[in-house]
């Protein structure tokens, strides 16, 4: 019955470590399927040399497992956290990448700079607070849920699809495992150009309200042009 699902969760994994965002099993995909509650995970530390289709957990919305025989990924109640309250997303990527990795250890938001990042994220992607040490002892990965949400309070997580974990890593989503990762792809190269920007000007100031409008509105506005219309 969820096969498909659990195909499309495994191509999303194996395309994170295509794309060199990851080592050994330092990240996780997982996608959705709403009309029956049923998400697909990566198993925890399972190498993505060693992962299979069949391999993918299945778990429903309040962590039980429904098929599988592995362990789901330890930041399961991080992405379960996200699928209950971002309604609209599909698919949850997370890693270790090292630009939006240091960004987030240091706790700074990545500025938009330009219309890279403007095609992808409207505004500057944000990060979370710094977690106490009553949220990091006691459910950790689900009190991290419960911070990127409060960080996203009055936001619409599908018009930033990225989040910094203050002194941990970035999430990505999008509207499936698929898009979860290209999301994770264009972060990175936002954040590597990021920080080439502040190093050749450290006074650089980001990208116009006008412009940053401009590229985000025309690939994702009601009235988007970018790209072929469909037939």
């Amino acid at each position: 019955m969820y096969e498909e699902l659990r195909k499309a969760v495994y191509d999303a994994n194996v395309e994170l470590q295509k794309r060199e965002l990851v080592i050994y099993s330092w990240g996780n995909v997982s996608g959705i399927d709403h009309s029956r509650g049923v998400i697909a995970i990566k198993p925890s530390g399972v190498s993505y040399d060693e992962l299979t289709p069949d391999k993918i957990v299945l778990v429903d919305l309040d962590g039980n497992i429904i098929e599988g025989t592995l362990k789901p990924s330890s930041d399961t109640p991080t992405h379960l956290e996200l699928y209950r309250n971002f309604e609209s997303i599909g698919g949850i990527c997370h890693a270790h990448p090292t630009n939006a990795t240091m960004w987030a250890q240091a706790c700074r938001e990545i500025p938009c700079f330009g219309t890279t990042s403007a095609d992808y994220f409207y505004g500057s992607i944000p990060v979370t607070e710094v977690m106490t040490e009553d949220e990091i002892r006691s459910d950790y990965e689900l009190n991290t849920g419960k911070c990127i949400v409060r960080r996203f309070g009055g936001m619409d997580p599908m018009k930033m699809p990225a989040v910094l974990v203050a002194n941990h890593a970035p999430f990505t989503w999008g509207n499936s495992a698929a898009a979860a990762v290209e999301s994770m792809v264009v972060l990175e190269r936002t954040a590597t150009m990021a920080l080439g920007t502040i190093t050749i000007n450290p006074e650089q100031g980001p990208i116009s309200k006008a412009l940053l409008d401009k590229h985000y509105l025309r690939k994702h506005g009601k009235d988007a042009y970018y790209g072929q219309l469909e037939s």
